[in-house]
């Protein structure tokens, strides 16, 4: 079986890795010089590949279409990612969060293991760019490149979404796709910091908050709420918890709401007034201010002392009741309005991709191409930060890499016609 996996991402070399593995004669095509250019730069360069926890918590981790998963994730599982590496030589660490490192905090130790494994198990590489998946009697014939045709039995597209496009994802995948005839959900930055109008945002820019609460809102409701870290940028927020409400946000292609930053999760209104009444008795003569100094980070109290409407060179002993409330209020509700997520190259990954009704879950095969598989983010399948969307990589590349090289032939199997669109 001639087997071609378009892409060197992590989805498509532990593609290639686990066709190779089960007696499949295997070509992964790479356009960029590199393998794994993305892979590389995740996690700040230490690459963050899993999140050591089950697999209802994996799919509770993905906003949409989580349950499609279900197969991937239970063939290939994090404890199973884990062992793989493992065994590759990269030892691990669990960190905060069921987050899972290389123990070097090095990406290119996890690429580095992969590009070992598709080596020893015969893997061609080809660094070249596939142009087109050629079409020969409602079949795929192989893969269309610059100097003629790779001949393929059947082809893995794993050619990743449209974020970090620098790194070579710029959707060829996604066209390649909707000339077979599937259908391609719309692309939104996930996974992204968030765009303020907020002048605010600049006054904070570099403040970063630990342990806070945040939960999104629009018309009222609270469409997401989180717990952890966030950071303030001159253009809005970033940080892991934003990046997460990102990923929520951009199911519905909605990113307009507001946020609310619980500064103190831990205390709830009469404690958080007991304790800001504690901190006034200690300084009665001291300015508002300069007491908060030790409620809030430096930077902060200046916009805090402003929503509260109090003026900052208050003697805190003629603070009154209701001045305390409006600052409680503050601080338990810091309110900054969001109009939109930043760009495809601030975005760690893609929402939206190959509609997942059209591929078959148990397999990753497409339901209108009968020797065509997917993997990893070219379909409509991302999750929140914290090593989901890498597990999604490994668990999708697995399966399509051992669909592809086991499944029976497709020959009888009920599909529409392939056939190119316009």
């Amino acid at each position: 079986m001639d087997i071609a996996v378009i892409g060197g991402g992590a989805a498509g070399m532990m593609a290639a890795c686990t066709a190779a593995q089960h007696g499949a004669r295997v070509t992964l095509l790479e356009r960029n010089r590199f393998l794994g250019v993305k892979l590389n730069i995740t996690g700040k360069g230490r690459c963050n590949l899993t999140n050591n926890c089950g697999v209802r918590e994996l799919i509770a981790a993905v906003p949409g279409n989580g349950r499609f998963l279900y197969s991937a994730f239970s063939g290939f599982d994090t404890q199973d990612v884990m062992r793989f590496f493992e065994e590759q030589g990269v030892p691990l660490k669990t960190e905060r969060g069921n987050r899972v490192f290389p123990e070097s905090d090095r990406a290119k130790d996890v690429s580095g293991a992969l590009i070992r494994c598709m080596r020893q198990r015969g893997v061609r590489v080809v660094h070249a760019r596939a142009l087109d998946l050629p079409v020969e009697n409602g079949r795929l014939a192989g893969v269309e490149m610059s100097d003629g045709l790779i001949p393929a039995a059947r082809v893995i597209l794993a050619t990743g979404g449209v974020s970090y496009p620098r790194t070579g994802s710029d959707g060829d995948g996604h066209r390649m796709a909707r000339r077979l005839g599937h259908t391609v959900t719309p692309l939104r930055p996930s996974l992204v910091p968030l765009v303020s109008p907020d002048p605010v945002c600049g006054r904070l820019e570099g403040l970063s908050l630990r342990n806070v609460g945040l939960r999104a809102e629009r018309g009222g409701k609270v469409i997401y709420d989180d717990f952890g870290e966030m950071l303030f940028t001159g253009q809005g927020v970033s940080g892991p918890m934003v990046l997460s409400a990102s990923a929520h946000l951009a199911r519905s292609g909605d990113f307009a709401c507001r946020l609310v930053i619980d500064l103190k999760p831990a205390l709830d209104r009469e404690a958080l007034d007991k304790r800001v009444l504690r901190d006034f008795s200690e300084a009665p003569n001291r300015d508002f201010s300069n007491v908060l100094q030790k409620l809030l980070p430096q930077k902060l109290i200046p916009v805090v002392v402003e929503r509260s409407g109090i003026d900052g060179g208050q003697k805190v002993n003629g603070i009154t009741r209701a001045q305390r409330e409006r600052l409680c209020s503050v601080v338990k509700g810091l309110d900054i309005p969001i109009s939109g997520p930043g760009d495809f190259s601030e975005a760690v990954i893609t929402a939206g991709g190959v509609d997942v009704s059209e591929i078959d879950p148990k397999t990753l095969r497409s339901k209108l191409v009968p020797n065509l598989y997917f993997a990893g983010e070219i379909m409509d399948v991302d999750a929140y930060t914290g090593g989901f969307n890498l597990q999604i990589a490994w668990s999708t590349g697995y399966k399509a890499g051992m669909s592809a090289a086991l499944d029976p032939e497709e020959d009888g199997i009920a599909h529409e016609v392939c056939k190119y669109s316009d």
